[in-house]
């Protein structure tokens, strides 16, 4: 399986090389050359694989869908990975993504049993292991820059911290992310984790990261790779709990599955997308933004219009407040059927220029929805207020603000034909603040964070600045 740009550079890649290298050098986004098929066969066979969600069921599945894209990693040593990730111990249940019937034909899928109670150690966790195992391979060593809204950070420096041959570098926006969110990541003081607190939005934070990429010379030396979800192992970890949540919601594989995803930078509901291109039954993608509806907003229009740092809303939901969806590039290249050269035009040069770009007019815009399956809504606060309460009353089901905002939006969207499976994003705990606004009492909290708020904390406040964040990384790699 070799892997191309969305943005039409001739290079072809195999899967270990874009593991350590995030975006492509002309700034594109990688994909592989054709999404695997899986026929009704495979798709029987993967069932029995999953068995239910019996202990190593989810580790089998993963391996399955893996393979068919990872080739230059022996068989024995992939299985090796897949099964040292997904465990009952690091995960809390043997199902690893077990699903929540609220009613009939509505679930919520389990994705926050990890390690930093987030989605994002679904295949955060995974990727360190990939990593290791690739540089230890390679006899090199990995400098990771990060950006993160909230979770990504957290579970990347979990999933990283003690990896021998790796460092971490993760921006975030300061004084943005919930007090919790802040403790998981600044109290960890293993050497090879750095966070970085950048004085404006996460916007400016991925910029940074998108800058620093793009600067080809300083990343060959400095050995830059990314962990967010325009690296491409990552998000396809992801397409696998979409065929585990569809296993456990059918019972036969000619049925087909809602799935509705909070989504504030695309990468989890673009796995999504991707599951649904290989075969497997996806009836509807349910995009739901939070108030920085720049996804919903294209889904109804076909005007992809980015915002403004002071423009982006600071939210009770703010692992979403973004207004520059990464991964939506991935989708776009599908959409425009893979045309590198116009996705380089509206991407690298119109969104540039002018902050937007309007598929409206073309006729592709109404395939969004009739031939790749997407339809979106929004959420406010007051709407996540009333999802939550709401949810607790009848079904006494604790949900965070931003399952919340998924909740909400797939209620609008609900058919009889085929259920619902609302992807869950983090525990309550990390949103404590709404919760308590919402139901008058704190979440429950894991008794392994007891305290974290009180836990010294280890963080740089830096200005939003690509050059300061280079010269930090270079006073921090002495090797290099």
């Amino acid at each position: 399986m070799l892997y191309l740009s969305t943005r039409g550079h001739p290079d072809r890649k195999h899967f270990c090389e874009i593991l350590l290298e995030g975006l492509a050098p002309d700034g594109g986004l990688y994909l592989p050359e054709r999404y695997p098929q899986v026929e009704a066969a495979t798709l029987a066979r993967w069932r029995s694989v999953f068995n239910g969600g019996a202990a190593g069921g989810y580790a089998a599945l993963a391996f399955e869908v893996l393979s068919l894209y990872i080739d230059d990693i022996p068989a024995a040593d992939l299985k090796a990975l897949c099964d040292k990730t997904y465990t009952e111990a690091v995960y809390g249940t043997a199902a690893i993504v077990p699903l929540k019937q609220l009613e009939d034909g509505f679930y919520l899928e389990a994705l926050s049993n990890g390690p930093t109670l987030a989605f994002k150690d679904m295949a955060m966790q995974l990727l360190g292991n990939l990593f290791e195992y690739e540089l230890a391979r390679r006899g090199e060593e990995l400098n990771i820059l990060g950006a993160t809204s909230g979770d990504t950070g957290s579970a990347a420096e979990y999933a990283m911290r003690g990896k021998q041959g790796v460092r971490v570098f993760m921006l975030s926006p300061h004084g943005r992310m919930s007090p919790f969110q802040q403790a998981q990541m600044f109290s960890l003081m293993d050497q090879n984790i750095h966070n970085i607190a950048i004085e404006g939005v996460f916007d400016d934070c991925q910029d940074i990261v998108k800058n620093v990429s793009n600067d080809l010379a300083f990343k060959r030396q400095y050995k830059i790779g990314t962990v967010n979800s325009i690296n491409w192992a990552r998000l396809l970890a992801q397409v696998v709990y979409y065929f585990a949540g569809y296993f456990q919601a059918t019972t036969g594989d000619d049925q087909k599955v809602n799935f509705t995803v909070p989504s504030g930078n695309f990468g989890n509901v673009c796995a999504g997308h991707v599951a649904r291109q290989m075969g497997l039954p996806i009836q509807t993608l349910v995009v739901a933004t939070n108030e920085n509806d720049v996804l919903d907003e294209f889904f109804r229009t076909g005007v992809y219009r980015v915002r403004a740092s002071a423009d982006t809303h600071e939210t009770s939901s703010p692992s979403m407040d973004i207004s520059k969806a990464s991964n939506f590039e991935r989708f776009v290249f599908d959409l425009l059927g893979r045309d590198g050269a116009r996705v380089k035009a509206l991407f690298g040069e119109a969104l540039n220029k002018e902050g937007r770009f309007d598929l409206g007019a073309d006729p592709v815009f109404a395939e969004a929805a009739s031939h790749y399956g997407f339809v979106s809504g929004k959420s406010t606060h007051a709407d996540r207020l009333a999802t939550i309460k709401d949810t607790f009353d009848r079904f006494g089901v604790m949900i965070d603000t931003h399952t919340a905002d998924g909740v909400k939006v797939a209620r609008e969207h609900l058919n009889a034909a085929a259920p619902m499976i609302v992807l869950e994003t983090a525990l309550p705990i990390k949103f404590a603040e709404t919760i308590v606004e919402a139901l008058g009492r704190q979440p429950d909290r894991p008794a392994k964070f007891d305290g974290i708020e009180a836990l010294p904390k280890r963080v740089q406040v830096m200005p939003a600045d690509t050059s300061a964040v280079q010269r930090y990384i270079v006073q921090h790699c002495p090797a290099a």
